[in-house]
């Protein structure tokens, strides 16, 4: 009876869902040519940056770059969600998501990467605030949100 105990208190946090954490968020101004920096370099994509967040013309997209783990079993499909506010067109803001589904890396935190370019990206204007979530089915798993949110 002990030995029957035993092996479901040890097998039971198994049976339990994933736990996960959105360790950063980088968001980054895309060029006409999908690129968020001139060379690897950080000092180089810094200045990039700056110089796209200055030239509106200059941009054609966002992107997310977001770094995330999980922990324990996975039992459903997951996805990283990003919630994302505009610049208000009378009295509420603008607001999209774009989603993303991801495979499950046991042991070390994973880069994904979500944009939004082109049209779709020049109709929604100016971010002012986001929110990234992580999904496990229809749990959700962890958050982080911009100062604003």
């Amino acid at each position: 009876m002990q030995i029957l105990i035993l092996t479901i208190l040890v097998w039971a946090p198994e049976a339990q869902g994933a736990t996960g954490k959105v360790f950063k968020v980088l968001p980054q101004f895309l060029d006409e040519k999908g690129r968020p920096a001139l060379s690897p370099s950080l000092f180089e994509r810094d200045a990039y940056q700056a110089h796209l967040r200055m030239n509106r013309e200059k941009r054609n997209g966002i992107r997310f770059a977001v770094q995330w783990k999980t922990h324990k079993a996975v039992w459903a499909p997951l996805k990283l969600r990003v919630e994302l506010r505009g610049t208000a067109e009378g009295n509420l803001p603008k607001e999209k998501t774009i989603e993303k589904q991801v495979d499950a890396g046991k042991y070390f935190r994973k880069w994904t990467n979500l944009d939004l370019t082109g049209q779709p990206y020049a109709d929604f204007g100016e971010v002012t605030a986001w929110r990234v979530t992580l999904w496990e089915g229809e749990d959700l798993l962890a958050e982080q949100k911009s100062f604003l949110w």
